[in-house]
């Protein structure tokens, strides 16, 4: 049986940390900045975790046969 290859669009977008919680991107940072207040655009800055449901659901891209 061949090797079971990771989703490239999951490989490109998030990150697994050390303890296996999931790292992502936070959207609304591309375009449109004048219509967002500077809070917004504040709190968007840098990474975040996603939810544990979330984030498992995410690493099945990773580790398909976990």
């Amino acid at each position: 049986m061949p090797k079971l290859k990771t989703k490239s669009g999951a490989k490109k977008r998030f990150k697994i940390t050390g303890t296996g919680k999931v790292k992502y991107q936070q959207a609304g940072k591309r375009h449109g900045m004048i219509k967002r207040t500077n809070k917004q655009i504040r709190n968007h800055r840098g990474t975040d975790v996603l939810f544990k449901t979330d984030g498992d659901n995410i690493i099945r891209f990773f580790l398909p046969n976990s």
